[in-house]
C-alpha cells in the first residue's frame, strides 16, 4: 500500500507505471479507479463558494449551513437537490433547465422535485444561467442581469472523469470516461477500469454506460476483482441510487433515456408516493421508487429481465406477476 504517492505515467507496452519520483512500478494487471473530480464554472472561484466531493468538503459546508445564511445553489441535479434539503437557511436553486432533475427524469417526475423544494420555501429559478459571483463573493450573477444575495454559494455542476492518465497513454476513450469492455477492460492488454471513470459496454445497455454513483464504483470494484485475478465474467448490474429529500425517498433502477421512452406512472405523483417505469420497445428499462418501500425486488427484477410489458399492466397489474413472465420471457 503506497499512500501519499502520485503516479503521472502509464505505460501499458511495458506494463509499467512511473510515479512522480520517476520509480517505476511494474505490473501483471492493473486496474484504473481515477474517479472524478467536480466540474468547475467560469466565475465560480471567489470566497464563499463550495462544491461537494469528499468528507473534508461537506464538513465545511456543513459548519455554513446555518439558520439566517442565504445560500445559492448552481445546478438542479443531485447534489443541488440533495444541498437544498439539507441546508437550514434560505434557498435560492439556479439552473438554466426549466426542471430539477430533467435530464434523468423527464418533465412528469422532474415536475415532483420542483413543486416539492418549492413547498420547502426554496427559490427556484430555473431557465436562467448564473455567469459568476460578485467580486466580494456576496451575491450571484444571472445572465439575465440579475443579482441573488449570497453568504454561501454551492456549485453542483456535475462531475468531470479523471482520465488525463489513460489519455497521455494512449487508451481508448468514450462518452466521456475510458473505454472499456463488458469485462471492464480497456483497451490495452491487462489495463482494466472501474468506476465514475469507466465508459461500460454494458451487456443489457445501448452504447456506452458510465454512471458516477457511488454504488456503481462498489459493484464494479467488487466485479472487476475476479477479472484482475484471471476471471474473464462481463458486468451486468443495472445502474442503482437512492435520494433522500426532505420527506421524500426514492431508489432508481436501470438507466432510462426519459426524451424518448415512455413514462408510465402508477399511483399519483401528486401525493408523492408513486412507482413510475420507463419502456422502450414495450420493455422496462428503468424503474423509480417514490415512498413505496414494499417494491423494490419486483423493480429490480422487471429491469434486471427487460420485461415484455404494456404500460397498462405495469400501472394495474400484480408486479410479482409481471416479473414471472418477464423471467420466462427473456428465456
Amino acid at each position: 500500500m503506497r499512500r501519499d504517492t502520485t503516479v503521472t505515467a502509464l505505460r501499458p507496452a511495458d506494463h509499467v507505471i512511473v510515479d512522480a519520483d520517476g520509480v517505476e512500478h511494474g505490473y501483471d494487471r492493473l486496474l484504473l479507479a481515477t474517479g472524478s473530480r467536480p466540474r468547475t464554472l467560469p466565475g465560480f472561484d471567489g470566497p464563499g463558494v463550495h462544491m461537494l466531493r469528499t468528507l473534508d468538503n461537506a464538513l465545511v459546508l456543513r459548519e455554513k449551513l446555518t439558520e439566517g445564511s442565504r445560500v445559492v445553489i448552481v445546478g438542479s441535479g443531485w447534489i443541488g437537490c440533495e444541498v437544498a434539503s439539507a441546508a437550514r437557511a434560505h434557498v435560492t436553486m439556479v439552473d438554466p433547465v426549466p426542471l430539477p432533475l430533467r435530464n434523468v427524469l423527464g418533465d412528469r417526475v422532474g415536475s415532483v422535485f420542483r413543486d416539492l423544494h418549492a413547498d420547502h420555501g426554496v427559490t427556484l429559478r430555473l431557465g436562467v444561467r448564473a455567469r459568476g459571483t460578485r467580486a466580494d463573493g456576496r451575491a450571484v450573477l444571472l445572465e439575465d442581469g440579475g443579482e441573488l444575495p449570497a453568504d454561501v454559494v454551492v456549485v453542483g455542476a456535475g462531475a468531470v472523469p479523471r482520465t488525463e492518465l489513460a489519455e497521455a497513454a494512449g487508451l481508448d476513450l468514450a462518452a466521456g470516461g475510458i473505454a472499456v469492455d463488458a469485462a471492464l477492460r480497456t483497451s490495452a492488454p491487462d489495463v482494466y477500469a472501474a468506476g465514475d471513470v469507466a465508459a461500460h459496454d454494458h451487456p443489457r445497455h445501448e452504447g456506452r454506460v458510465r454512471v458516477e454513483h457511488w454504488s456503481n464504483a462498489k459493484d464494479q470494484g467488487t466485479h472487476v476483482a475476479g477479472n484482475l485475478l484471471g476471471g474473464h465474467d462481463a458486468y451486468g448490474a443495472d445502474p442503482y441510487f437512492f435520494s433522500d429529500q426532505y420527506d421524500l425517498g426514492c431508489e432508481y433502477r436501470g438507466l432510462a433515456d426519459p426524451a424518448h421512452d415512455e413514462l408510465v406512472l402508477r399511483g399519483d405523483p401528486d401525493s408523492r408516493e408513486f412507482l413510475a417505469f420507463w419502456l422502450r420497445d414495450g420493455r422496462v428499462t428503468a424503474a423509480l421508487n417514490v415512498n413505496l418501500w414494499d417494491h423494490g425486488d419486483a423493480l429490480t427484477a422487471l429491469v434486471g429481465t427487460r420485461a415484455r410489458v404494456s404500460a397498462r399492466q405495469l400501472a394495474e397489474a400484480d408486479l410479482n406477476t409481471l416479473t414471472t413472465a418477464g423471467a420466462a420471457d427473456r428465456r
